[in-house]
């Protein structure tokens, strides 16, 4: 018999607490029903199976990772607001390790789901508006969103990973990754064919 109470969110949440304890590939639908106190069958209620739960948790993540990079820029510009929305990813993705790395990967998610889901669209809208701040337009922005994505989950991932041994702290590390791409965003550079053309 299923738990009184038992709702898609609360089977989504379950699942994320989980992925944050053990790893998103140990989230099953037999641990997540084991962690509810519940048969599996149970689950099925609720979620469509196991890719409908691992796309629930990342949509779920999405949410409460875009609310805290909102929290975190508002009023701010330029580098205070390119520091304080890296700040914010870092930091969500130490918190719930599992959750964040829902986020990276190209799980199925139902159709339906997505479009009703505020936190991936409400995030495209937090880094290009971050990014017009430094006066980019297209194709420039999203060649800037690919940069800052990449530098953000390469050093996460790795921070995760215990892949800094060095003795530099990886904060201090941090910071001059993120001086870098201040001056990098300040100073865009021209396309390549631009530059080719250029007889200076």
């Amino acid at each position: 018999m299923a738990r009184a109470g038992l709702t898609a969110d609360r089977v989504t949440l379950a699942a994320a607490e989980l992925a944050d304890a053990a790893g998103l590939d140990q989230v099953t639908m037999s641990q997540v029903a084991r962690r509810l106190g519940v048969k599996d069958a149970s689950l099925y209620t609720h979620v469509r199976g196991l890719d409908d739960l691992r796309g629930r948790i990342a949509l779920l993540a999405a949410d409460e990772k875009t609310i805290r990079i909102a929290e975190a820029t508002a009023g701010l510009s330029g580098q205070d607001a390119l520091v304080a929305f890296a700040d914010a990813w870092r930091a969500y993705a130490a918190a719930h390790p599992g959750r964040y790395m829902a986020t990276q990967l190209p799980l199925k998610i139902d159709p339906e789901l997505a479009a009703n889901a505020p936190g991936p669209r409400r995030a495209v809208e937090l880094t290009y508006g971050m990014l017009r701040g430094y006066g980019l337009a297209e194709p420039d922005l999203t060649d800037a969103v690919r940069l800052l994505r990449s530098t953000f989950h390469g050093f996460v991932a790795l921070e995760a990973a215990g892949g800094f041994a060095h003795e530099r702290s990886p904060q201090d590390s941090w910071v001059r990754a993120l001086d870098a791409l201040h001056t990098a965003l300040t100073h865009w550079p021209a396309p390549r064919e631009a530059r080719e053309g250029d007889p200076t």
